[in-house]
Protein backbone atom coordinates (compact mmCIF):
# COMPACT_ATOMS: atom_id res chain seq x y z
CA UNK A 1 0.00 0.00 0.00
CA UNK A 2 2.78 2.71 1.00
CA UNK A 3 5.42 1.21 -2.21
CA UNK A 4 4.37 4.45 -4.11
CA UNK A 5 5.42 6.80 -0.93
CA UNK A 6 8.40 4.59 0.05
CA UNK A 7 9.54 5.27 -3.42
CA UNK A 8 9.19 8.86 -3.46
CA UNK A 9 11.19 9.40 -0.24
CA UNK A 10 13.83 6.76 -0.76
CA UNK A 11 14.64 9.08 -3.25
CA UNK A 12 14.62 12.63 -1.25
CA UNK A 13 16.87 10.32 1.05
CA UNK A 14 18.88 9.19 -1.62
CA UNK A 15 19.67 12.71 -2.37
CA UNK A 16 20.65 14.28 0.95
CA UNK A 17 23.24 11.34 1.67
CA UNK A 18 25.20 12.16 -1.10
CA UNK A 19 26.21 15.47 1.31
CA UNK A 20 28.23 16.01 3.80
CA UNK A 21 26.61 18.69 5.47
CA UNK A 22 23.46 20.09 4.98
CA UNK A 23 22.51 23.95 4.81
CA UNK A 24 18.86 24.83 5.84
CA UNK A 25 18.31 25.63 2.53
CA UNK A 26 18.62 21.57 2.22
CA UNK A 27 16.66 20.51 4.66
CA UNK A 28 13.93 23.48 3.39
CA UNK A 29 14.23 21.30 -0.05
CA UNK A 30 13.91 17.90 1.46
CA UNK A 31 10.91 18.84 3.53
CA UNK A 32 9.24 20.67 0.72
CA UNK A 33 9.92 17.03 -0.97
CA UNK A 34 8.84 14.91 1.75
CA UNK A 35 5.33 17.26 2.08
CA UNK A 36 4.51 16.59 -2.02
CA UNK A 37 5.15 12.72 -1.55
CA UNK A 38 2.90 13.11 1.23
CA UNK A 39 -0.23 14.79 -0.90
CA UNK A 40 0.57 12.38 -3.79
CA UNK A 41 -0.27 9.48 -0.83
CA UNK A 42 -3.24 10.97 -0.59
CA UNK A 43 -3.07 12.24 3.12
CA UNK A 44 -5.21 15.38 3.85
CA UNK A 45 -3.58 18.46 3.83
CA UNK A 46 -4.23 19.89 7.22
CA UNK A 47 -2.31 16.05 8.03
CA UNK A 48 0.57 17.14 5.80
CA UNK A 49 0.60 20.80 6.79
CA UNK A 50 0.55 19.57 10.85
CA UNK A 51 3.72 17.04 10.59
CA UNK A 52 6.14 19.43 7.66
CA UNK A 53 5.86 22.63 10.63
CA UNK A 54 6.52 19.90 13.26
CA UNK A 55 9.44 18.47 11.11
CA UNK A 56 11.06 21.99 10.34
CA UNK A 57 11.28 23.06 13.98
CA UNK A 58 12.54 19.88 14.79
CA UNK A 59 15.13 19.92 11.49
CA UNK A 60 15.99 23.93 12.19
CA UNK A 61 18.16 23.15 15.16
CA UNK A 62 22.13 23.09 14.97
CA UNK A 63 21.83 19.02 15.80
CA UNK A 64 20.73 18.33 12.24
CA UNK A 65 22.93 20.65 10.70
CA UNK A 66 26.34 19.77 12.55
CA UNK A 67 25.42 16.35 12.70
CA UNK A 68 28.08 13.55 11.61
CA UNK A 69 25.23 12.16 9.31
CA UNK A 70 23.05 14.91 8.65
CA UNK A 71 20.91 12.92 6.43
CA UNK A 72 19.89 9.94 8.92
CA UNK A 73 19.16 12.76 10.96
CA UNK A 74 16.71 13.84 8.64
CA UNK A 75 15.14 10.27 8.15
CA UNK A 76 15.14 10.40 12.38
CA UNK A 77 12.75 13.64 12.17
CA UNK A 78 10.59 12.14 9.22
CA UNK A 79 10.44 8.89 11.22
CA UNK A 80 9.62 10.58 13.82
CA UNK A 81 7.05 12.83 12.85
CA UNK A 82 5.13 9.24 10.74
CA UNK A 83 4.89 7.78 14.17
CA UNK A 84 3.34 10.58 16.08
CA UNK A 85 0.81 11.00 12.51
CA UNK A 86 0.03 6.85 13.06
CA UNK A 87 -0.59 7.14 16.63
CA UNK A 88 2.50 6.81 19.31
CA UNK A 89 5.16 4.60 19.99
CA UNK A 90 2.51 2.17 21.89
CA UNK A 91 0.05 0.06 19.59
CA UNK A 92 -3.57 0.15 21.16
CA UNK A 93 -4.46 -3.16 22.17
CA UNK A 94 -7.76 -4.39 22.08
CA UNK A 95 -9.72 -3.56 25.52
CA UNK A 96 -10.87 -6.87 27.43
CA UNK A 97 -13.47 -6.30 29.99
CA UNK A 98 -12.33 -7.88 33.28
CA UNK A 99 -15.75 -9.27 33.76
CA UNK A 100 -16.54 -10.83 30.81
CA UNK A 101 -18.39 -11.46 28.20
CA UNK A 102 -16.35 -8.64 26.35
CA UNK A 103 -18.42 -7.24 23.71
CA UNK A 104 -17.13 -6.35 20.66
CA UNK A 105 -19.25 -3.70 18.11
CA UNK A 106 -18.24 -4.41 14.60
CA UNK A 107 -19.31 -1.17 12.49
CA UNK A 108 -18.53 0.02 8.77
CA UNK A 109 -20.08 0.82 5.26
CA UNK A 110 -21.47 -2.05 2.95
CA UNK A 111 -18.27 -3.77 1.04
CA UNK A 112 -15.59 -2.61 3.62
CA UNK A 113 -14.59 -6.22 4.46
CA UNK A 114 -16.30 -5.55 8.03
CA UNK A 115 -17.69 -9.59 8.19
CA UNK A 116 -14.49 -11.21 6.71
CA UNK A 117 -12.84 -9.28 9.32
CA UNK A 118 -14.94 -10.36 12.07
CA UNK A 119 -13.95 -13.82 11.37
CA UNK A 120 -10.25 -12.59 11.36
CA UNK A 121 -10.71 -11.11 14.86
CA UNK A 122 -12.17 -13.81 16.17
CA UNK A 123 -9.67 -16.36 14.80
CA UNK A 124 -6.84 -13.97 16.42
CA UNK A 125 -9.08 -13.54 19.75
CA UNK A 126 -9.49 -17.83 19.65
CA UNK A 127 -5.73 -18.27 18.62
CA UNK A 128 -3.32 -15.95 20.02
CA UNK A 129 -5.51 -14.25 23.50
CA UNK A 130 -6.78 -18.08 24.50
CA UNK A 131 -10.15 -16.45 24.37
CA UNK A 132 -13.78 -18.37 23.97
CA UNK A 133 -15.20 -16.62 21.21
CA UNK A 134 -18.87 -16.43 20.37
CA UNK A 135 -19.96 -14.32 16.64
CA UNK A 136 -23.46 -12.98 15.97
CA UNK A 137 -24.84 -11.65 12.98
CA UNK A 138 -26.79 -9.12 13.30
CA UNK A 139 -27.21 -7.95 9.37
CA UNK A 140 -30.67 -9.02 8.56
CA UNK A 141 -30.73 -6.86 5.13
CA UNK A 142 -27.80 -8.47 2.81
CA UNK A 143 -28.73 -11.90 1.75
CA UNK A 144 -26.61 -14.43 3.32
CA UNK A 145 -24.83 -12.19 6.01
CA UNK A 146 -25.77 -14.29 8.43
CA UNK A 147 -25.10 -17.92 6.63
CA UNK A 148 -21.48 -16.13 5.67
CA UNK A 149 -20.58 -15.27 9.58
CA UNK A 150 -21.49 -18.93 10.73
CA UNK A 151 -19.47 -20.23 7.36
CA UNK A 152 -16.38 -18.43 8.60
CA UNK A 153 -17.25 -18.94 12.16
CA UNK A 154 -17.08 -22.89 11.33
CA UNK A 155 -13.66 -22.30 9.54
CA UNK A 156 -11.64 -20.14 12.25
CA UNK A 157 -13.51 -22.77 15.13
CA UNK A 158 -15.45 -20.40 17.04
CA UNK A 159 -19.06 -20.69 17.65
CA UNK A 160 -21.68 -18.32 16.31
CA UNK A 161 -25.39 -17.48 17.08
CA UNK A 162 -27.78 -19.53 15.72
CA UNK A 163 -30.35 -18.16 13.10
CA UNK A 164 -33.57 -17.76 13.87
CA UNK A 165 -35.47 -16.30 10.98
CA UNK A 166 -37.59 -12.88 11.34
CA UNK A 167 -36.02 -11.27 14.53
CA UNK A 168 -34.44 -8.06 14.16
CA UNK A 169 -31.02 -6.79 14.76
CA UNK A 170 -32.22 -5.48 18.19
CA UNK A 171 -33.20 -8.71 19.33
CA UNK A 172 -30.31 -10.92 18.02
CA UNK A 173 -28.29 -8.37 20.02
CA UNK A 174 -30.15 -9.25 23.18
CA UNK A 175 -30.49 -12.48 22.29
CA UNK A 176 -26.54 -12.94 21.75
CA UNK A 177 -25.78 -11.21 25.13
CA UNK A 178 -27.53 -14.03 27.11
CA UNK A 179 -25.91 -16.40 25.10
CA UNK A 180 -22.73 -15.41 25.76
CA UNK A 181 -23.61 -14.76 29.18
CA UNK A 182 -24.89 -18.05 30.45
CA UNK A 183 -22.64 -20.23 28.33
CA UNK A 184 -19.28 -18.88 29.78
CA UNK A 185 -17.75 -16.68 26.31
CA UNK A 186 -15.18 -14.34 27.24
CA UNK A 187 -15.79 -12.17 24.02
CA UNK A 188 -19.06 -11.54 22.00
CA UNK A 189 -18.38 -9.88 18.15
CA UNK A 190 -21.39 -8.13 17.15
CA UNK A 191 -21.48 -8.24 13.60
CA UNK A 192 -23.95 -5.11 12.36
CA UNK A 193 -25.61 -4.40 8.96
CA UNK A 194 -23.12 -2.62 6.30
CA UNK A 195 -24.29 0.95 5.64
CA UNK A 196 -24.34 1.56 1.45
CA UNK A 197 -24.60 5.23 2.36
CA UNK A 198 -24.97 6.86 5.52
CA UNK A 199 -28.55 6.08 5.95
CA UNK A 200 -30.51 7.57 9.28
CA UNK A 201 -32.44 4.99 10.02
CA UNK A 202 -29.69 2.07 9.20
CA UNK A 203 -27.62 4.68 11.99
CA UNK A 204 -30.26 4.77 14.39
CA UNK A 205 -30.30 1.06 14.45
CA UNK A 206 -26.63 0.98 15.29
CA UNK A 207 -26.31 3.48 17.96
CA UNK A 208 -29.91 1.83 19.49
CA UNK A 209 -27.76 -1.32 19.19
CA UNK A 210 -24.40 0.38 20.95
CA UNK A 211 -27.14 1.32 24.09
CA UNK A 212 -28.35 -1.96 24.67
CA UNK A 213 -25.01 -3.66 24.56
CA UNK A 214 -22.80 -1.31 25.94
CA UNK A 215 -19.47 -2.46 23.96
CA UNK A 216 -16.22 -2.35 25.74
CA UNK A 217 -15.21 -1.70 22.13
CA UNK A 218 -16.89 -0.08 18.61
CA UNK A 219 -14.84 -0.57 15.82
CA UNK A 220 -15.14 0.79 12.70
CA UNK A 221 -13.96 -1.28 10.04
CA UNK A 222 -13.02 1.01 6.75
CA UNK A 223 -11.42 -0.17 3.09
CA UNK A 224 -8.12 1.74 3.03
CA UNK A 225 -8.93 1.89 -0.98
CA UNK A 226 -11.49 4.26 -0.54
CA UNK A 227 -8.96 7.11 0.24
CA UNK A 228 -9.64 9.97 2.48
CA UNK A 229 -13.92 9.01 1.90
CA UNK A 230 -12.43 6.51 4.20
CA UNK A 231 -11.42 9.71 6.89
CA UNK A 232 -15.32 11.41 5.91
CA UNK A 233 -17.14 7.84 6.53
CA UNK A 234 -15.04 7.69 10.04
CA UNK A 235 -15.98 11.44 11.50
CA UNK A 236 -19.41 10.55 10.10
CA UNK A 237 -19.84 7.11 12.15
CA UNK A 238 -17.79 8.94 15.10
CA UNK A 239 -20.98 11.59 15.76
CA UNK A 240 -23.20 8.52 16.14
CA UNK A 241 -21.36 6.02 17.41
CA UNK A 242 -18.92 5.73 20.68
CA UNK A 243 -16.31 4.60 18.17
CA UNK A 244 -13.14 2.97 20.33
CA UNK A 245 -10.92 2.35 17.31
CA UNK A 246 -10.55 1.53 13.44
CA UNK A 247 -9.69 -1.23 11.83
CA UNK A 248 -7.93 -0.77 7.82
CA UNK A 249 -8.52 -3.13 5.73
CA UNK A 250 -7.40 -4.17 2.17
CA UNK A 251 -3.91 -2.95 3.44
CA UNK A 252 -1.94 -4.90 0.76
CA UNK A 253 -4.04 -2.98 -2.04
CA UNK A 254 -2.50 -0.43 -4.65
CA UNK A 255 -4.19 2.37 -2.59
CA UNK A 256 -1.37 5.21 -2.09
CA UNK A 257 -2.14 4.62 2.05
CA UNK A 258 -3.16 8.48 2.51
CA UNK A 259 -6.44 7.28 4.56
CA UNK A 260 -4.14 5.22 7.53
CA UNK A 261 -2.11 8.16 7.47
CA UNK A 262 -4.62 10.48 8.09
CA UNK A 263 -7.16 8.82 9.77
CA UNK A 264 -5.28 8.72 13.28
CA UNK A 265 -4.86 12.29 13.37
CA UNK A 266 -8.58 13.52 11.74
CA UNK A 267 -10.71 11.50 13.54
CA UNK A 268 -8.00 10.70 16.94
CA UNK A 269 -9.27 6.94 17.07
CA UNK A 270 -6.39 4.94 17.02
CA UNK A 271 -6.17 2.44 14.17
CA UNK A 272 -5.77 -1.23 16.01
CA UNK A 273 -5.54 -3.91 13.27
CA UNK A 274 -4.67 -3.48 9.63
CA UNK A 275 -6.40 -5.92 7.18
CA UNK A 276 -3.27 -7.21 5.40
CA UNK A 277 -4.96 -9.87 2.50
CA UNK A 278 -7.51 -11.82 2.07
CA UNK A 279 -6.63 -15.27 3.79
CA UNK A 280 -8.49 -15.49 7.35
CA UNK A 281 -5.23 -15.38 9.32
CA UNK A 282 -4.09 -11.93 7.98
CA UNK A 283 -4.89 -9.65 10.46
CA UNK A 284 -1.92 -7.49 12.05
CA UNK A 285 -1.88 -5.66 15.01
CA UNK A 286 -1.28 -1.58 13.77
CA UNK A 287 2.14 -0.52 15.08
CA UNK A 288 3.03 2.98 14.52
CA UNK A 289 6.83 2.58 14.51
CA UNK A 290 6.72 -0.29 12.40
CA UNK A 291 4.65 1.20 9.66
CA UNK A 292 6.84 3.64 9.59
CA UNK A 293 9.77 1.81 9.02
CA UNK A 294 8.33 0.20 6.30
CA UNK A 295 7.35 3.43 4.82
CA UNK A 296 11.09 4.44 5.20
CA UNK A 297 12.14 1.35 3.31
CA UNK A 298 13.66 -0.45 6.19
CA UNK A 299 11.55 -2.77 6.68
CA UNK A 300 9.88 -4.74 9.32
CA UNK A 301 12.10 -7.82 10.99
CA UNK A 302 9.78 -7.78 13.73
CA UNK A 303 6.87 -8.87 11.80
CA UNK A 304 9.11 -11.12 9.57
CA UNK A 305 10.03 -13.07 12.37
CA UNK A 306 6.43 -13.15 14.18
CA UNK A 307 5.23 -15.00 10.58
CA UNK A 308 8.16 -17.59 10.72
CA UNK A 309 7.24 -18.34 14.53
CA UNK A 310 3.72 -18.68 13.78
CA UNK A 311 4.33 -21.24 10.70
CA UNK A 312 7.29 -23.52 11.75
CA UNK A 313 7.48 -26.80 13.44
CA UNK A 314 10.21 -26.95 16.25
CA UNK A 315 10.92 -30.11 15.15
CA UNK A 316 10.96 -29.80 12.12
CA UNK A 317 13.84 -27.03 12.73
CA UNK A 318 15.75 -28.57 14.67
CA UNK A 319 15.76 -31.87 12.00
CA UNK A 320 16.89 -29.32 9.49
CA UNK A 321 19.63 -27.78 11.42
CA UNK A 322 21.15 -30.92 11.97
CA UNK A 323 21.36 -32.01 8.42
CA UNK A 324 22.19 -28.77 7.40
CA UNK A 325 25.30 -29.26 10.42
CA UNK A 326 26.64 -31.95 8.50
CA UNK A 327 26.12 -30.62 5.14
CA UNK A 328 23.60 -32.39 4.00
CA UNK A 329 20.49 -30.63 1.75
CA UNK A 330 18.35 -32.57 -0.53
CA UNK A 331 15.60 -32.17 -2.70
CA UNK A 332 13.22 -32.80 -0.56
CA UNK A 333 14.55 -30.03 1.71
CA UNK A 334 14.47 -27.52 -0.81
CA UNK A 335 11.14 -28.13 -1.44
CA UNK A 336 10.31 -27.59 2.08
CA UNK A 337 11.70 -24.42 2.29
CA UNK A 338 9.73 -23.12 -0.99
CA UNK A 339 6.55 -24.59 1.31
CA UNK A 340 7.83 -22.42 3.77
CA UNK A 341 8.19 -19.22 1.74
CA UNK A 342 4.59 -19.29 0.19
CA UNK A 343 3.37 -19.58 3.90
CA UNK A 344 4.74 -16.82 4.96
CA UNK A 345 3.96 -14.91 1.88
CA UNK A 346 5.65 -15.55 -0.78
CA UNK A 347 8.69 -13.70 -2.40
CA UNK A 348 7.29 -10.40 -2.09
CA UNK A 349 5.13 -10.88 1.16
CA UNK A 350 8.60 -11.31 2.41
CA UNK A 351 11.05 -8.91 0.62
CA UNK A 352 8.48 -6.29 1.81
CA UNK A 353 9.31 -6.87 5.75
CA UNK A 354 13.26 -6.78 4.99
CA UNK A 355 14.98 -3.62 5.50
CA UNK A 356 16.55 -1.77 1.91
CA UNK A 357 15.12 -4.03 -0.25
CA UNK A 358 13.22 -1.47 -2.38
CA UNK A 359 15.42 -0.96 -4.94
CA UNK A 360 15.76 -4.75 -5.50
CA UNK A 361 12.07 -5.38 -5.81
CA UNK A 362 11.81 -2.32 -8.70
CA UNK A 363 14.82 -4.76 -9.85
CA UNK A 364 12.99 -8.32 -9.66
CA UNK A 365 9.74 -7.02 -10.51
CA UNK A 366 11.07 -5.69 -13.49
CA UNK A 367 13.22 -9.30 -14.86
CA UNK A 368 9.54 -10.53 -14.26
CA UNK A 369 10.73 -12.85 -11.23
CA UNK A 370 7.55 -13.97 -9.17
CA UNK A 371 6.19 -16.61 -7.03
CA UNK A 372 5.10 -18.90 -9.96
CA UNK A 373 8.84 -19.63 -10.80
CA UNK A 374 8.69 -21.35 -6.87
CA UNK A 375 5.54 -23.06 -7.95
CA UNK A 376 7.17 -24.43 -11.20
CA UNK A 377 10.18 -25.78 -8.95
CA UNK A 378 7.90 -27.53 -6.30
CA UNK A 379 6.24 -29.08 -9.15
CA UNK A 380 9.32 -30.55 -10.57
CA UNK A 381 10.28 -32.34 -7.36
CA UNK A 382 6.50 -33.13 -6.97
CA UNK A 383 7.01 -35.05 -9.97
CA UNK A 384 10.55 -37.00 -8.76
CA UNK A 385 10.56 -40.42 -7.32
CA UNK A 386 11.65 -40.89 -3.36
CA UNK A 387 15.21 -41.73 -4.60
CA UNK A 388 15.80 -38.87 -7.19
CA UNK A 389 14.73 -36.65 -4.25
CA UNK A 390 17.43 -38.16 -2.11
CA UNK A 391 19.97 -38.55 -4.63
CA UNK A 392 19.80 -36.52 -7.67
CA UNK A 393 22.87 -37.50 -8.94
CA UNK A 394 21.15 -40.43 -10.74
CA UNK A 395 18.98 -38.11 -12.80
CA UNK A 396 20.07 -38.82 -16.34
CA UNK A 397 18.44 -37.15 -19.62
CA UNK A 398 15.98 -39.84 -19.64
CA UNK A 399 14.71 -38.84 -16.07
CA UNK A 400 14.57 -35.48 -16.37
CA UNK A 401 12.38 -35.91 -19.81
CA UNK A 402 10.00 -37.60 -17.75
CA UNK A 403 9.81 -35.15 -14.93
CA UNK A 404 9.56 -32.11 -16.78
CA UNK A 405 6.94 -33.93 -18.88
CA UNK A 406 5.12 -34.64 -15.53
CA UNK A 407 5.59 -31.05 -13.98
CA UNK A 408 4.54 -29.30 -17.80
CA UNK A 409 7.94 -27.51 -18.08
CA UNK A 410 10.97 -27.37 -20.17
CA UNK A 411 13.64 -29.71 -19.14
CA UNK A 412 16.11 -26.53 -19.32
CA UNK A 413 13.92 -25.77 -16.35
CA UNK A 414 14.50 -29.20 -14.41
CA UNK A 415 18.02 -28.28 -15.01
CA UNK A 416 18.48 -24.81 -13.81
CA UNK A 417 16.52 -26.55 -10.19
CA UNK A 418 18.91 -29.14 -10.28
CA UNK A 419 22.46 -26.42 -10.50
CA UNK A 420 20.42 -24.10 -7.94
CA UNK A 421 20.42 -27.22 -5.34
CA UNK A 422 23.60 -27.97 -5.98
CA UNK A 423 24.85 -24.81 -5.51
CA UNK A 424 23.29 -23.99 -1.94
CA UNK A 425 23.78 -28.23 -1.40
CA UNK A 426 27.54 -26.92 -1.73
CA UNK A 427 27.23 -23.92 -0.21
CA UNK A 428 26.17 -25.61 3.17
CA UNK A 429 28.44 -28.48 2.72
CA UNK A 430 31.48 -25.92 2.79
CA UNK A 431 29.71 -24.16 5.90
CA UNK A 432 29.43 -26.51 8.46
CA UNK A 433 33.17 -27.32 7.74
CA UNK A 434 34.36 -24.98 10.09
CA UNK A 435 31.92 -25.87 13.02
CA UNK A 436 29.21 -23.70 12.06
CA UNK A 437 30.94 -20.25 11.68
CA UNK A 438 29.87 -19.97 7.95
CA UNK A 439 26.68 -20.17 8.92
CA UNK A 440 26.17 -17.65 11.27
CA UNK A 441 27.66 -15.17 9.25
CA UNK A 442 24.99 -16.06 6.53
CA UNK A 443 22.73 -15.77 9.57
CA UNK A 444 23.93 -12.44 10.83
CA UNK A 445 24.30 -10.97 7.06
CA UNK A 446 20.26 -11.18 6.64
CA UNK A 447 20.04 -7.81 8.92
CA UNK A 448 22.16 -5.65 6.22
CA UNK A 449 23.55 -2.45 6.59
CA UNK A 450 20.11 -0.92 6.76
CA UNK A 451 19.54 -2.37 10.40
CA UNK A 452 21.78 -0.05 12.33
CA UNK A 453 20.33 2.77 10.21
CA UNK A 454 16.80 1.12 11.57
CA UNK A 455 17.37 0.72 15.17
CA UNK A 456 19.09 4.13 15.10
CA UNK A 457 15.40 5.30 14.31
CA UNK A 458 13.87 3.30 17.01
CA UNK A 459 11.70 1.16 14.68
CA UNK A 460 11.81 -2.68 13.69
CA UNK A 461 13.55 -4.14 16.42
CA UNK A 462 13.50 -7.65 17.05
CA UNK A 463 12.30 -8.15 20.98
CA UNK A 464 14.59 -9.14 23.61
CA UNK A 465 14.76 -13.03 24.16
CA UNK A 466 12.43 -14.32 26.50
CA UNK A 467 14.04 -16.75 29.47
CA UNK A 468 10.48 -18.68 29.93
CA UNK A 469 10.23 -19.18 25.98
CA UNK A 470 9.35 -22.46 24.79
CA UNK A 471 11.52 -21.88 21.32
CA UNK A 472 13.39 -19.75 19.58
CA UNK A 473 11.94 -17.22 17.30
CA UNK A 474 13.23 -17.04 12.98
CA UNK A 475 13.60 -18.62 10.27
CA UNK A 476 14.42 -21.25 9.14
CA UNK A 477 16.66 -21.84 5.71
CA UNK A 478 14.92 -20.15 2.99
CA UNK A 479 16.38 -19.99 -0.19
CA UNK A 480 18.36 -17.31 -0.88
CA UNK A 481 17.24 -16.00 2.73
CA UNK A 482 18.83 -18.77 5.21
CA UNK A 483 18.23 -17.15 8.84
CA UNK A 484 18.03 -14.63 10.98
CA UNK A 485 20.01 -13.98 14.08
CA UNK A 486 23.31 -14.95 16.05
CA UNK A 487 24.64 -15.17 19.06
CA UNK A 488 26.54 -18.33 21.04
CA UNK A 489 24.06 -20.20 18.91
CA UNK A 490 25.32 -20.27 15.41
CA UNK A 491 21.84 -21.04 14.12
CA UNK A 492 19.33 -19.43 16.85
CA UNK A 493 18.03 -17.49 13.66
CA UNK A 494 16.68 -20.97 12.28
CA UNK A 495 12.74 -21.03 13.59
CA UNK A 496 11.52 -22.65 16.71
CA UNK A 497 14.81 -23.95 17.93
CA UNK A 498 15.16 -25.27 21.68
CA UNK A 499 17.06 -22.46 23.62
CA UNK A 500 20.81 -23.50 23.82
CA UNK A 501 20.13 -26.01 21.35
CA UNK A 502 23.65 -26.55 18.73
CA UNK A 503 23.50 -29.07 16.35
CA UNK A 504 27.14 -28.80 15.85
CA UNK A 505 28.05 -29.77 19.75
CA UNK A 506 29.67 -33.44 20.08
CA UNK A 507 27.42 -35.77 21.70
Amino acid sequence: MFDGLTERLSGVFDRLGGRGVLSEKDIDEALREVRVALLEADVALPVVKDFIAKAKESAGGEAVIRSVKPADQVVKIVYDGLVDMLGGEVPTGLNLALNPPTIILMAGLQGSGKTTTTGKLALRLSKTERKKVLVASLDTRRPAAMEQLATLAQQVGVESLPIVAGQSAVDIAKRAMTAARLSGYDVLILDTAGRTTLDEAMMSEAAEIARIANPSETLLVADSLTGQDAVRTAKAFHERLPLTGLILTRADGDGRGGAALSMRHVTGLPIKFLGAGEKIDQLDVFDARRVAGRILGQGDVVALVEKAAADLDAAEAERMAKKLAKGQFDLNDLSAQLSQMQKMGGMEGIMGLLPGVQKVKKQIADSGIDDSIFRRQQAIISSMTKLERKKPDVLAASRKRRIAAGAGVDVAEVNRLLKQHRQMADMFKSMSKDGGKGLARMAGMLGGGDMARLKSLGGGKAPAADPNATGGQGLSGLPGLPGLGGGANPLSGLGGLPPGFNPFKKK
